[in-house]
Formats: C-alpha cells, structure tokens, sequence
C-alpha cells in the first residue's frame, strides 16, 4: 500500500526529433504566435500615439465655436512643432563644448526636422473649423481612438498656409453632408474676436505633452 499514492505515473512531455514534420509544425505555430505577440504590443503602441496626438488637438479646442485656419495653423506651428524647446535647451545648455549629442537631444531633433518638414508638405489634423466636427470631437472621451476616425481631416501645409485640402471627410452621419467651412464663415462662427489659443496656459496642453514621444 506504501506505493499506492505513486500508482499514476507523471504524463511525460514528447519530444520530437528536430527534423520531423511534427517539430517543423511546433516551431511554425511558435513562430505565429510570437508575430501575433509582436503585432498586439505594435498595435497597443500605435493606439497610445494616437490617443496623445488627438488629445492634443483636443485640448486645443476653443470654450466655444471654432477656429479659424489661421488659429489651426497657429496650434500646429506655434505649439505643437515647439513643444520639446524646453528639453532641448536644456539638453544643450547641459552639454559642454566639444561633446557629442546625448541620445536624448538626437531623439528629440529627430523629431523636431521629422515634424517640421511633415508640416512642411502637409500635416493632417482634425478640421477645428467645422462645427459638425468640433461639436463631435468635444464628446470624445479621450481613450478610444476609433472614436476620431469618425471626424473630417483636413491636410494642411506651411508652404501654402491659405490651401486646406479634406484628407478625410469623416465618417459619422453628420459629416456626410457638404458644408466646407469659408473664411466668411469662420469670422461668422467666432464668439469672441480677442480668442487667441497662444492666450491660452500651458497647462491646458501638459496632460498631452507630457505623454508624447514616449519616454526620451
């Protein structure tokens, strides 16, 4: 009776000779699953971008009405291309003369001449002068990015600053009518003609901010 709690013997794994179809099989359906791995941790990092790029344009929201292509040009130029200044001259004002770049001030120029020469031959943003997707944007919950996809995206340029082109119409059913806002209008729509997004604190932008990029 001694040896009866030892009367069902442990399963042994099996183990396949490298060269047979089986172990071929094996190291496939591993090798899926790690690309299946690498596209989710991909796509969770593509997601999060987003999610910071939009919120940024999100907070770049004016209290009420629209903005005025001007103002758009205005929050990409003025405050979105400068947002890493800061760190900049620090990483500068830290290096002594003669000395290489830190990986930090490398990453953060990279990123500065990639944005600048996007904005250059034409970034595209969410159309801030469109009521319908104003009025739709500011229901965002700031976490799903699906949710954007559903606005108007206009592409716009430094190089010809006065042309906006519509990159995207929008997918919700509001947008499917043609409504193309005109300067007349944008003066129209404006509630408070002293509104300046450069008046606004840098606070407003520093949940965005913070997060964008990464860690450098």
């Amino acid at each position: 009776m001694a040896g009866s709690s030892k009367s069902k013997s442990t399963k042994k794994e099996k183990i396949f000779h490298p060269d047979s179809r089986k172990a071929a099989q094996l190291a496939r359906t591993h090798l899926r699953k790690s690309k299946l791995a690498e596209a989710t941790v991909k796509r969770s990092k593509k997601h999060a971008t987003q999610v910071d790029v939009y919120g940024f344009f999100y907070h770049a929201l004016p209290p009420v009405g629209v903005l005025s292509l001007e103002e758009l040009h205005t929050v990409v130029r003025d405050i979105w291309l400068t947002r890493h200044d800061d760190e900049l001259e620090q990483e500068r004002a830290a290096r002594r003369k003669g000395r290489p770049k830190s990986t930090k001030e490398a990453k953060l120029d990279e990123i500065k001449l990639r944005e600048t020469e996007e904005y250059r031959t034409g970034i595209e943003v969410p159309d801030l002068r469109d009521e319908p997707t104003v009025q739709l944007f500011r229901k965002w919950d700031q976490k799903e990015a699906a949710y954007v996809q559903q606005l108007r995206f206009i592409r716009i340029s430094s190089s010809d600053p006065a042309v906006a082109v519509i990159s995207k119409p929008g997918k919700h059913h509001s947008l499917r009518v043609d409504h193309t806002p005109s300067v007349h209008q944008d003066q129209e729509m404006s509630v408070d003609e002293n509104y300046s997004i450069l008046s606004e604190p840098p606070s407003r932008f520093a949940s965005t901010i913070t997060t964008m990029d990464g860690h450098l």
